[in-house]
């Protein structure tokens, strides 16, 4: 049975030093990442693998891209196509290949792209627009529609389009037979909490929503009842050990078990864990680092949950450091890797 290795795909700016998309060798026992290749590609900053591990996706300037996956890890461009819109800004894909969902960060707008058989991008099946609203009197309002994530719950009946612009999370259901979404439910966080991400729980039980305003947790149960999507908040925890107006939580990645749930706070500079009951899918503080540099655009937790990965975008760097979940810290044990403008990390298993 070949020994399972590890690569790590970041997506970087490419406006000063990078040229594309780093691929990183990633050793879990040490935490070291070595540079291997990098995909030529413009502004790549958000990636994703497709479920079956044969292809990533890739925001780019042009649209979005797609690339063959190597058997030691390597990308293979195999082509790209415009969104309809302006720049996307995050991407997720159905495990049996047949859209890619696109959010986008300035227009607003929610898109759908048809696959092909290949992995290959073909042309937009659907597009909607989030409508702006005036919501007036408070300044960390942005007051217009802006699509931070698109999340398929983990039934993949429904497309949650979280909108830091208008503090909303649209819930659509997805047609794939038309390709089509259809509105049915918007969540709405604790006003001015300036929702920016989701991610469920493997067991689909939980959705748990990071919010960069309040810099909190809110934590959702989540089912599908009579065809219908029912989300009940049921806690609200923040990530700061004391609160800091001048922060705003930035990312959030769960290690392997999902026992803990991490999350990069810019401003602060730091990196919070929060410890996750599984039957409840509630959350409780539990330690925090600092990141060594500054605007920790993503992290990654690196398989075996021994060590962290931050991206540092505004110091151009990547740092590992090994966490210890009894005393509630984590240390740098690796020299830093330079990286221009590093803006999201994915951990890919291969076995080549």
């Amino acid at each position: 049975m070949a020994k399972e290795k590890y690569v790590a795909y970041v997506g970087t700016y490419t406006h000063t030093n990078s040229v594309g998309i780093h691929v990183y060798d990633v050793n879990p026992e040490t935490g070291v990442f070595c540079e291997k290749a990098v995909a030529p590609i413009n502004n790549p900053s958000y990636v994703t693998v497709s479920k079956d591990g044969k292809h990533l996706y890739s925001i780019e300037d042009e649209g979005v891209a797609a690339f063959n996956i190597l058997p030691d890890g390597n990308l293979e461009k195999v082509n790209q196509n415009w969104i309809g819109g302006m720049r996307g800004d995050y991407i997720d894909v159905d495990s049996k290949n047949r859209f890619l969902f696109v959010g986008g960060f300035h227009d607003g707008r929610v898109t759908m792209m048809k696959l092909a058989e290949d992995g290959s991008i073909g042309d937009v099946a659907f597009g909607l627009f989030h409508q702006s609203i005036s919501l007036g009197g408070n300044e960390r309002h942005l007051d217009h529609a802006k699509v931070t994530c698109v999340k398929l719950t983990p039934d993949e009946k429904y497309l949650c389009a979280v909108d830091i612009g208008i503090n909303q999370i649209k819930v659509y259901r997805i047609d794939y037979n038309l390709g089509h979404l259809t509105l049915v439910d918007i969540v709405r966080p604790e006003l001015d909490a300036g929702v920016r991400e989701v991610q469920f729980s493997k067991d689909g039980k939980f959705m748990y929503a990071l919010t960069s305003f309040n810099n909190s947790i809110e934590v959702y149960s989540y089912k599908d009842e009579d065809d219908e999507p029912v989300f009940e908040r049921i806690q609200t925890i923040s990530v700061l050990k004391k609160a800091d107006e001048s922060s705003a939580a930035s990312a959030m990645a769960f290690t392997d078990d999902e026992k803990y749930l991490f999350v990069s706070v810019d401003g602060m500079n730091a990196t919070s864990w929060l410890l996750r009951d599984e039957k409840t899918g509630k959350l409780s503080y539990a330690g925090q680092t600092t990141n060594s540099g500054e605007f920790p655009k993503d992290i990654a937790v690196l398989p075996g949950n021994k060590f962290l990965a931050v991206i540092n975008h505004d110091t151009n760097e990547l740092r590992t450091f090994r966490v210890d979940y009894k005393d509630g810290y984590a240390l740098m044990v690796n020299p830093p890797v330079k990286l221009s403008k590093g803006n999201s990390i994915i951990i890919h298993k291969i076995t080549g």
